[in-house]
C-alpha cells in the first residue's frame, strides 16, 4: 500500500514549501543586507560566501527556493488566465515548472560554487 502523488500534488506542495523556505529566509536576507552597508561588512560577507560552504549552500537554497516558487508562481498566472487548465495541461505545465527549476537550481550551483 503506497501513496502515489500526482505531479500537479508535487509541484503544489513544492510551491508551498518553497513560499515558508522564503519567508523564513528573510531575516538572513535582512541580516545581509543591513551588513552589506558597511564597506567593512561587506567585505566580511563575501568573505564568508567565498570560504565557507554552509553559507554558500544556504545562498543556494534560498536562491533555488525563489526560484522555484517564481516559476511555478507564473505557472499559476498562466492559469489564472486560462492557460493549461485542462488535467493534460495542468500535468504538463507542473512538469515544465519541476524541468525548469532543475535546470536553474543547477545553474544557480554553478553560480555559487
Amino acid at each position: 500500500m503506497t501513496v502515489r502523488f500526482p505531479v500537479t500534488a508535487i509541484s503544489s506542495i513544492l510551491h508551498r514549501i518553497t513560499g515558508v523556505i522564503l519567508f523564513i529566509a528573510i531575516p538572513i536576507l535582512l541580516w545581509a543586507l543591513q551588513k552589506s552597508f558597511n564597506p567593512a561588512g561587506f567585505a566580511e560577507l563575501q568573505n564568508s560566501l567565498n570560504d565557507n560552504f554552509i553559507c554558500q549552500f544556504v545562498f543556494w537554497a534560498i536562491l533555488a527556493a525563489l526560484a522555484f516558487h517564481i516559476i511555478a508562481g507564473v505557472r499559476h498566472l498562466l492559469m489564472d488566465a486560462g492557460i493549461g487548465e485542462s488535467l493534460e495541461g495542468g500535468k504538463r505545465g507542473a512538469w515544465i515548472v519541476l524541468i525548469l527549476s532543475a535546470i536553474v537550481a543547477v545553474a544557480l550551483g554553478v553560480w555559487v560554487w
